[in-house]
């Protein structure tokens, strides 16, 4: 894994360029200035998560920076229950809604063509200008695009509303002729540009409190917030894939499999749908893929830095428009590995009572019954309903010494959580597994043998990490960071070896899924050494305090902050 601990602040041609020194940065007296601005879309802290956990990591283990929390919801009618407390380097939660209902009345205004004050001809002109930043904006070049922002949008600088344009003849005649939008009738869409115009609206048009750092945790709304609100305040944007947002929203609209490519050029349109009942792709659905994708084309080169959790994403994001060889064509990577952490200490109690239980499997053999745990969400992307196939498989063949627990919500996804139960039914599988629901997962860590992880997609999952802490090893479907997190033989700084802690299937395969864990459930030994390694492959890669201080040094680089001292506390800064 590469170092990236001398880091220093990015500045060049794939950077924006930021305002005139002459715009005054927003110190707004209700959101007091902070060192760093989390920018987060319906997460922390009002929904528990992985990555609400990451985030509230690293405001914790960061004490000595201050935190202002920008959260992205649909409604005013989104949860606003703090769910972790928010430590007291969190100096303020400002909300942003999407909902048009939430910015009727401001929308209606700056989108009247009025507000552009232009003839026809400056109308005509106008949209050329806009079509010409896109097309600037496909061969790599961003700044035609951000200097029509800062002419129409920005709310520091504006002369007129560029969202205006959205709504005159002169824009929906251009939109008649260009690509699949010609394909779509007039009157829808009209509705349709009104749609992503008002999220635009919502989005850019107030200017956000003044931080040194916006670090957006997803690359679409978020990412936009805050490559603005960095260009308007000038300073600095980072951006953190958890997983690949785009590709993994444009798959869920089209309903395909997450791990399937998706790329600019937009041929997966013409690729035949996992269903073939849904039909050919829809006017609506191909709208919707264009935005997300043009979004993170957007965002992408628009970003100070980028991190990634796993070596593997930064070819599948130079597919959807990530310039991974421009960001690090300079003596400084600006695309960079750095994965999740995990504090060992937080589950000492399940790694203490976990060494009893493996020396007991040791010595019970095959008379041993083994506790399987699946921990998630219970939607369709984790693939439960495969998991229960597979225990079927198992129980078919003549093994009952396993039970499987379930620890997670079920009511994210009723009807998915009443087919697992329909499927346990069909199977007569009931006595082999139990539902928990939402539960304190570490307390309960150290009851099981094996984490299970069947799952269509995962970007490098904090319970993957915490299991592992606690020497549990897994059986997962290689999807996302999954290879390097259990798979792949990684090297200490010194060459030592640490070798893999699980074993990695396909996707949707229940019966390979069923031959990983027969294979481990008849070779103790084989399973003995891949719990040594999990806790081996955290102490030394995956550790909480080596990742939150990486976290800190991009913050003071991109911040203009000193740097600190390697494990510094707050006091000591």
């Amino acid at each position: 894994m590469k170092d990236n601990t001398q880091m220093t602040t990015y500045r060049n041609s794939y950077a924006p360029l930021r305002l005139p020194q002459h715009v005054q940065p927003n110190h707004d007296p209700d959101y007091p200035d902070v060192d760093v601005a989390i920018v987060m879309e319906s997460t922390y802290p009002y929904l528990k998560g992985g990555v609400s956990a990451v985030v509230h990591d690293i405001v914790t283990e960061n004490p000595d920076l201050s935190y202002g929390i920008i959260h992205i919801a649909w409604d005013s009618n989104d949860p606003q229950e703090d769910l972790y407390g928010m430590p007291k380097n969190v100096k303020w939660v400002k909300m942003v809604y999407l909902s048009l209902a939430d910015n009727r009345e401001g929308f209606a205004r700056e989108c009247d063509p009025a507000q552009l004050r232009m003839n026809s001809r400056g109308r005509r002109e106008l949209v050329q200008r806009l079509m010409g930043a896109i097309a600037s904006m496909h061969a790599g070049d961003v700044n035609p695009l951000w200097d029509l922002y800062d002419e129409g949008i920005n709310p520091a600088t504006r002369s007129y509303s560029l969202l205006a344009l959205m709504g005159t003849r002169e824009f929906m005649e251009a939109m008649g002729t260009w690509g699949f939008f010609s394909q779509v009738p007039l009157g829808e869409l009209f509705w349709k540009v009104r749609d992503f115009v008002s999220i635009l609206y919502a989005l850019l048009y107030e200017r956000m409190p003044y931080a040194r750092v916006y670090h957006a945790h997803t690359t679409g709304y978020a990412s936009l917030v805050s490559a603005a609100a960095a260009r308007d305040n000038g300073t600095s944007f980072l951006l953190t894939e958890h997983n690949l947002y785009v590709r993994d929203t444009v798959n869920t609209k089209l309903e395909r499999n997450m791990a399937k490519p998706v790329t600019t050029d937009y041929i997966f349109f013409d690729e035949p749908r996992d269903n073939p009942e849904l039909g050919p792709v829809t006017l609506d659905e191909r709208a919707w893929s264009h935005w997300f994708v043009e979004m993170g084309r957007f965002c992408y080169p628009s970003a100070d830095m980028v991190t990634y959790l796993y070596p593997k994403a930064l070819e599948e994001a130079r597919g959807i428009g990530a310039p991974i060889d421009q960001y690090n064509a300079g003596e400084e990577d600006r695309a960079i590995v750095l994965p999740n952490g995990m504090l060992i200490e937080s589950v000492e109690p399940a790694y203490r009572q976990r060494i009893e239980s493996r020396a007991r499997l040791l010595r019970e053999g095959k008379d041993h019954v083994w506790r399987f745990v699946f921990i998630a969400r219970v939607v369709p992307i984790k693939g439960l309903t495969d998991m229960i196939r597979t225990l079927a498989i198992l129980r078919d063949s003549g093994r009952t010494n396993f039970h499987l627990d379930v620890l997670g919500p079920t009511n994210h996804l009723p009807e998915y959580y009443e087919l697992c139960l329909r499927t346990i039914e069909e199977l007569n599988m009931g006595e082999y597994i139990t539902f928990h629901g939402t539960v304190n997962v570490r307390q309960m860590l150290g009851e099981y043998d094996l984490l299970v992880m069947p799952s269509y997609n995962e970007g490098q999952p904090i319970v993957a990490l915490e299991a592992m802490a606690a020497s549990i090893p897994l059986v997962s479907t290689d999807v996302g960071g999954m290879s390097q997190l259990i798979g792949d033989t990684l090297y200490t700084d010194s060459g030592e070896e640490i070798y893999g802690c699980g074993t990695l299937t396909v996707p949707g395969d229940v019966k390979g899924f069923a031959d990983a864990l027969e294979l481990l459930m008849d070779n103790p030994e084989v399973y003995e050494r891949y719990c040594v390694n999990a806790y081996e492959r955290i102490e030394k890669f995956f550790q909480l305090r080596l990742v939150m201080d990486k976290y800190n040094q991009i913050y003071r680089k991109l911040g203009g902050l000193p740097q600190r001292l390697p494990w510094a506390s707050a006091e000591d800064v």
